[in-house]
């Protein structure tokens, strides 16, 4: 069967259900977002698209802050509930039980419950149409220490993240591979001279 052509739509998939923390830790907010990624490493970028009806846009426009809170499996029933919730009828922390932490840059919190938060810094806003996209420079990102080895590698694929994919919730399942596996050479068998010599 052939692929059947549409018009263009937003259908890139799996993307991260991130948790993305606002406000001040006295007046705390989540919501989930999506639309995020990397868009530079050196400065690291990052973005969020929200829309300007959000309870959270105007939070974020005017502090200039927000903080991307990885979501794990495990807080996936917090993330759906804080994409579907407004902050400005209830306390999001509070309903989830989650916990507001102090990031160690921003007045914006991060999600103690969160393996890894990246403090986010707004540097431009710019508008797209049902959306508006922060840009934002990461000034700094906390890790939980537990999924840092003696040799201070972080592993985040122990912390069972989660993936968002047409409507529907996954978990990160097995290794398919890692970067640069396709091209990397394949390891020598060491030579056993011993066993050689004796023949």
């Amino acid at each position: 069967m052939g692929k059947e052509s549409w018009k263009g739509g937003a259908l890139l998939a799996p993307v991260p259900p991130t948790m993305v923390s606002c406000g001040t830790m006295e007046h705390p907010n989540i919501l989930t977002i999506a639309w995020t990624g990397i868009i530079n490493t050196k400065p690291p970028k990052t973005y969020i698209s929200v829309r300007p009806s959000r309870y959270s846009y105007e939070l974020i426009k005017q502090s200039g802050e927000f903080v991307i809170n990885l979501t794990t499996s495990s807080l996936v029933r917090a993330a759906d509930f804080c994409g579907v919730r407004s902050g400005k009828d209830i306390n999001k922390f509070e309903c989830c039980q989650l916990t507001p932490e102090q990031a160690t840059v921003l007045s914006a919190p991060m999600i103690a419950e969160s393996p890894l938060s990246m403090e986010c810094k707004v540097s431009e806003i710019i508008p797209l149409g049902t959306h508006d996209m922060f840009l934002a420079d990461v000034i700094a990102v906390n890790v939980d220490q537990q999924y840092i080895d003696q040799d201070g590698k972080l592993h985040l694929e122990q912390c069972g993240l989660a993936a968002f994919a047409h409507g529907a919730y996954f978990e990160m399942g097995k290794k398919i591979g890692s970067f640069g596996f396709s091209v990397r050479k394949k390891k020598r068998k060491q030579h056993n001279y011993k066993k050689q010599k004796k023949n």
